[in-house]
């Protein structure tokens, strides 16, 4: 669902992704960790073409993300290309980017109505089915500024589950939370990936989320892939001396 193959990414003489190749398949659970400034957020900002690549191929499905295929040949995609792959992927980000004008309900239906061309009565009974799962049917006409910090995230999961992603990206969707509020944002997204066929690539600094919903996870470093394997040997017998080192400093800084 998601390829990656020899993905260049530059800021000015800043390398932040090095011939960087990944794949993850359908329906899979892939969370990325790594110290800050490995590349991981690019990753996803890449994918949300909020970012060009410098080298290599994107693709999603049966889609190239980055080119297009004009007389057979691979070429820069446009923005009509972009805007249409793009409908396959959603995004949660670590701000919540909610509507302030707008009422809960309104936030999660505007854009299914303007993108996707849904009636408004579809709309919202779907916006209505997403807030019950997410545990908020009772804030349909609040203000996102009436909620709390995980409120107003949950709300941001159910909006981009409103444009019937292909993908899921989630960018360290806790990071802005107090702690008491981050475990039920967790539980909502351990309960949408297990009863639903969504991939999703998960950028986390939750060590046990990561753990425990993770199909695969990969370890970053300096713009490429230090280790990738499943989520009990990772975190429990890793190969690679810099993931030892970026968990024991993990583990000891959440223990102190």
């Amino acid at each position: 669902m998601i390829r990656f193959d020899d993905v260049v990414k530059k800021f000015d003489d800043n390398i932040v992704l090095r011939d960087l190749s990944f794949s993850v398949r359908p329906g899979e659970f892939v969370s990325l960790i790594g110290p800050s400034g490995s590349g991981k957020t690019t990753i996803l900002r890449l994918l949300m073409t909020l970012e060009r690549i410098n080298g290599g191929t994107i693709q999603v499905g049966d889609e190239y993300l980055s080119h297009m295929d004009r007389g057979g040949k691979l070429v820069p995609a446009d923005e009509r290309h972009l805007r249409q792959v793009r409908k396959r992927i959603g995004m949660v980000f670590q701000q919540f980017n909610l509507f302030p004008n707008m009422k809960v309900l309104q936030n999660i239906t505007e854009a299914p109505m303007r993108v996707l061309g849904k009636s408004r009565d579809e709309a919202e009974r779907r916006g209505k089915e997403l807030l019950d799962m997410v545990g908020l049917s009772d804030k349909v006409d609040e203000h996102p500024s009436r909620l709390s910090g995980g409120q107003q995230q949950r709300v941001a999961i159910a909006r981009a589950l409103a444009m019937e992603p292909e993908i899921l990206l989630l960018d360290e969707v806790t990071s802005a939370l107090d702690p008491e509020l981050v475990a039920g944002v967790l539980a909502v997204l351990r309960e949408i990936a297990s009863t639903t066929d969504i991939t999703f690539l998960c950028v986390t600094h939750e060590m046990q989320f990561a753990r425990d919903v993770s199909d695969r996870v990969m370890m970053f470093d300096a713009g490429q892939i230090v280790e990738d394997a499943a989520p009990d040997k990772l975190f429990t017998d890793p190969d690679e001396e810099r993931t030892k080192a970026f968990l024991h400093a993990v583990i000891d800084r959440e223990a102190s």
